[in-house]
């Protein structure tokens, strides 16, 4: 185990040099003038050229990489030119509310997901499964940022039941009842589209796990037809979906900048977008690396989970 864990870390060093060498070609050769676009067009050209240099836009392209790649390895991402403030401050205060939001929507997913999935394999053909299998291509169709919108129209224009943008109210706001209620419409915004593909993904393997000989040898014992399936069925079920649910974290992490962006929730999502329309160069590198990061060591961490609650799967 200890082997394979630092094996994969291991090979987390191409991939991440990898993604920050495509990030940082891509907002390199953005059209326009970076400083031009931090400073605004009434900018003199004295402090343009200043900015330039600051940024190292008059350096060649690769020695710009790798001036900041060798300040990342030094674990410095560099400084916000719009914010004034160290990269890697800006990110430890955003990832905070990136990560709420994701876990939230990732529980409600799990949950809703496998449970939908193992009764629709349950009562294969039956309504119920007729039901599950409609709504769930309905949740997979459904665009995230456009179900985003129907919620905030339904529950904040027109019921007036929940806030439609932050994470606390601006007057008398703060703890955890507002902080709950800021929640819920950005967590179900992203909970719809990955509780679709679990239960889609977990009625194929629960119908898999029924027609195993266990199941057989269990309902010939006795068993009642509830603990066949939900007591042993659904628990090697749930080994199975652990590398399809680290998947599906990183599609939150992903989905999670358009939520953010919709909802005003202050997190890396609505960071990086802000980022990009300023072209706050370090700030896009930096908060793409590290959910780049993220999105590796969560599927590293899943492949090592699956492992546990099913030591006959090998790792490799």
């Amino acid at each position: 185990m200890t082997a394979y864990i630092l094996r994969r870390l291991l090979q987390l060093i191409p991939v991440l040099f990898g993604i920050a060498l495509v990030v940082f070609l891509i907002m390199a050769l953005l059209p326009g003038d970076p400083a031009l676009a931090i400073l605004g067009p009434y900018a003199t050209p004295e402090t343009l050229a200043s900015l330039r240099r600051e940024l190292g836009l008059d350096q060649p392209l690769w020695r710009r990489f790798f001036i900041w790649l060798g300040n990342v390895l030094q674990g410095d991402l560099g400084r916000s030119v719009t914010l004034q403030r160290p990269v890697i401050d800006e990110i430890a205060e955003r990832v905070g509310p990136t990560l709420l939001l994701a876990a939230t929507a990732l529980a409600l997913s799990v949950v809703l997901g496998l449970a939908a999935g193992a009764i629709a394999a349950a009562h294969r053909r039956q309504w119920q499964d007729q039901v599950l299998t409609l709504v769930v291509l309905l949740g997979i169709s459904t665009p995230q940022f456009w179900l985003a919108l129907v919620l905030i129209l339904a529950f904040a224009v027109w019921l007036g039941w929940l806030p439609v943008s932050g994470m606390f109210s601006v007057y008398a706001g703060g703890g955890l009842a507002d902080l709950f209620r800021h929640l819920v419409l950005p967590a179900t915004s992203l909970t719809v589209v990955v509780t679709g593909v679990l239960a889609r993904l977990g009625r194929t393997a629960m119908l898999e796990e029924l027609s195993q000989d266990y199941v057989r040898m269990a309902r010939a014992k006795g068993l009642t037809e509830r603990k066949v399936v939900y007591k042993h069925a659904f628990l090697n079920m749930l080994g199975k979906m652990v590398p399809v649910i680290g998947l599906q974290t990183g599609f939150l992490l992903g989905g999670a900048v358009y939520i953010e962006t919709v909802f005003q929730w202050p997190g890396m999502g609505r960071m990086l977008v802000d980022a990009i329309s300023t072209r706050d160069l370090l700030l896009v590198q930096g908060g793409v690396l590290a959910m780049a990061l993220a999105y590796v060591l969560v599927n590293l961490l899943a492949d090592v989970l699956q492992h546990w609650l099913d030591p006959r799967i090998r790792l490799r």
